[in-house]
């Protein structure tokens, strides 16, 4: 029987409240099912957000009461699914654990909603998102059966740099893989997340699973990311699905900003949709009529610098194209060969995007998408791939020396699921 499906990945950026973010998510799937997509992954942080360019005021031996402020409102942006500090496992999967009694349910709603769209549109959700538990979030990655509902739940072990500050580690023993039988297709998935894939052993405790869909959410925007996911892809012979966010400076929330975001009924100060009174902060009054003047400039890793340029703004009479360059120039005293790397400094993007699919033998097929939003990638790929790939090279098998060398993992069964 043919071993061939679509899968896909979303290219997809934060909107300003959470509920928004799911609704998006929802639009998303529909589309896809509307494509034959079975599986889609969402990018790292999905829902909650990924705080970029926000130090929440924090340096070594101090912290300050608006870095506070920040992380109460990324605290209030993140879902709740019910789950323990330590992670509950099974038990947290199957229900088990004790419910509110006033609503009948354990956590804020987000695990049933996404249940929910993944039973109506038929297609397998895999997404990013920001977990909270009592005090402490995770970044964290869910499976969701459109049959079964959640199957699987990972949080990142290892946050980098700066993620430390705000997300707790995750537990080795998530690292468990998932099996679906989808359109008698059956798949087995592994999710390492973002900077996890850097990890060789962690990636071997996934490949010893026998995974052949990775999965792999990001926040990274650089180019050398595909080389990463490309030789995931080769040394698993395993299809990689990567999503990342292609986020302008504007889609950054307010608390991160300080800027207030535009909607139909004027200005309001966003924190994941309240203030900390518990209703929105409206500020009546048209927006600020000028935007500052920036030159741009591109590092080596994708990024896109806005350089300010003294005492200079562009009228919003000015008309921006689809690159953000100005068309029309008023109040400015930039010479003429110098208009053309005007920008608005608000399109500028601070994370690229580079969502890609690649194949078992390491050639991508799909992507990397750069500076481009709400982008649905998919192909039709065929799993028997994975074991084609097999007969010159299976890192946890004939190729491993496994009389030679071992690897353990804490609460983790490095062992292939039933056929």
């Amino acid at each position: 029987m043919p071993q061939i499906l679509k899968i896909g990945v979303s290219q997809s950026q934060t909107l300003a409240t959470t509920a928004d973010t799911l609704a998006a998510l929802r639009n998303t799937t529909e589309l896809a099912a509307s494509k034959d997509i079975s599986i889609l992954l969402f990018p790292e942080a999905y829902l909650g957000g990924y705080p970029r360019t926000c130090a929440f005021g924090a340096s070594i031996g101090s912290r300050t009461d608006e870095g506070r402020n920040q992380f109460l409102a990324y605290h209030r942006s993140a879902v709740d699914l019910g789950d323990t500090p330590n992670g509950a496992g099974d038990d947290w999967l199957d229900r088990k654990l004790p419910v509110n009694k006033e609503t009948g349910r354990r956590g804020d709603g987000t695990r049933e909603i996404l249940e929910d769209i993944a039973r109506e549109t038929g297609v397998f959700i895999v997404t990013g998102l920001v977990e909270k538990t009592v005090g402490s979030l995770y970044c964290t990655a869910v499976y969701v059966d459109p049959v079964r509902g959640m199957i699987g739940k990972r949080r990142k072990v290892m946050p980098t740099g700066s993620e430390r500050l705000v997300w707790a580690q995750g537990q080795p023993s998530t690292l468990k893989a998932v099996t679906a039988t989808i359109k008698g297709v059956k798949v087995v998935m592994g999710c390492a997340i973002c900077w996890e894939n850097f990890m060789p052993l962690l990636r071997y405790s996934i490949y010893s699973q026998g995974v052949n869909l990775w999965l792999a959410p990001t926040a990274d925007p650089r180019d050398t990311w595909e080389s990463l996911v490309k030789t995931i892809a080769c040394e698993g012979r395993c299809f990689v699905l990567t999503a990342n966010q292609a986020t302008k400076r504007k889609d950054l929330p307010e608390w991160i900003t300080g800027q207030a975001k535009e909607t139909g009924r004027g200005r309001e100060q966003l924190t994941n949709g309240a203030s900390s009174s518990g209703g929105t902060v409206v500020t009546n009054g048209p927006a600020s009529t000028q935007r500052r003047r920036s030159m741009s400039t591109r590092t080596e890793e994708n990024h896109e610098i806005a350089w300010r340029c003294k005492d200079n703004v562009i009228s919003e009479e000015s008309t921006l194209d689809e690159a953000g360059i100005s068309t029309k120039l008023q109040n400015t005293s930039l010479a003429p060969e110098e208009t053309a790397s005007v920008v608005d400094s608000s399109e500028e993007y601070v994370s690229a995007g580079g969502s890609c699919i690649v194949n078992p033998m390491g050639k991508t097929i799909q992507g990397p998408v750069w500076n481009k939003q709400d982008q649905l990638l998919y192909a039709e790929v065929d799993f028997d791939d994975c074991d084609r790939g097999h007969m010159d090279f299976d890192a946890v098998g004939h190729y491993s020396r496994p009389d030679a060398f071992k690897l353990t993992v804490e609460g983790l069964d490095l062992v292939p699921p039933p056929s």
